[in-house]
Order: structure tokens, then sequence, then C-alpha cells
């Protein structure tokens, strides 16, 4: 592809697997809402200050081991999970952050570019109702450089997510 004065179009694009499962969604007018940047939105004050949104308008896609089995964390930017709750939430004995090699293996993505859907394997999903508190929120596109624009109730039911309350809360 090119851009309109001839030169090539190197624009990041959004990934293959989520391109198609945008597509097995019967969301293909999405791809067209897809954000891109030159440089990378890999944290979420990254693509905030990119999108020109609130921190709390990004949605994170966090995975982590329940006992050993990959568990999708779906969280607002201005938030942080709290491992115990999640260890309550799902009747673990033990939480943790997964290793970027898992999460690739997971979900397909890497790290700073991993969607709420369109994974590789089928995984647990819990969300935090603190992305409600959005009327719109902004999630990773599959690569670091892109993002995707969607209503949160959108993003927890394709997601096929669980409302839970794992932020950690203010002291």
């Amino acid at each position: 592809m090119t851009n309109p004065d001839g030169t090539p179009d190197t624009a990041p694009a959004p990934h293959p697997r989520f391109v198609e499962a945008l597509r097995g969604l019967g969301l293909d007018d999405l791809t067209g809402q897809v954000r891109a940047f030159p440089d990378a939105t890999r944290t979420a004050a990254e693509a905030a200050a990119a999108i020109g949104c609130s921190l709390g308008e990004i949605v994170k896609s966090l995975i982590f081991e329940a006992d050993g089995v990959p568990v999708l964390v779906l969280m607002d930017g201005a938030s942080r999970v709290d491992v115990e709750r999640v260890r309550q939430e799902l009747g673990a004995g033990a939480v943790k952050r997964a290793r970027a090699d898992l999460v690739r293996e997971t979900t397909g993505y890497a790290i700073g570019g991993v969607p709420p859907f369109g994974h590789r394997t089928r995984t647990r999903v819990l969300a935090d109702r603190g992305l409600l508190d959005h009327d719109v929120v902004w999630a990773a596109a599959g690569t670091p450089h892109t993002v995707f624009p969607m209503d949160p109730k959108s993003v927890v039911s394709h997601a096929g997510g669980t409302l839970v309350d794992v932020r950690e809360r203010m002291a």
C-alpha cells in the first residue's frame, strides 16, 4: 500500500488475528475505527497520551496465572489489579502475573498489544466493574501500536468476561 504522495505506507496495522476475530464477531466495521500510532502505546499512560483520553478510558488486558492456569483480567488504565481479590474471586491457591512467554502462548499477542478478545486460546476473563464508568474505552488491537474504541459493556461481552471488583482500593 502507498500513501497519497506515493511513499510506502508504513503505518502500523491491527494484528491479523485480531482482524479475523472482529470478522468472526460480526464487527468488521470496527476495523476502520482502529487507530495506529508510529510510537508504541504499550502502557496505559502512553496509550492515553496518544489518543488524548483519560487514563481510566484505557483497557488493560492482563494475563495472570491462577494455580498455573492463565486468566485474563480487564482493568481500566487508572487502576491496579489487587491480586488477592483475583485469588479470592477465582478460589485459587495462588495468583501471580504471567511471564511474557505465557502471555504470548495464551493470547497470541505480545505484552503491550493484548486485546480483550480474539485470543489464541479460550481463557477465563474477569472484568473489573470500573470499566463501566466510561461511555467509551480504548483497548489494544493486537499490537503495541494500535488501539480501538468500544463501549465497555460490549468489550466485556465480546471477551466473555464476568464483572467483578478486583481493583486495588485506595487506603
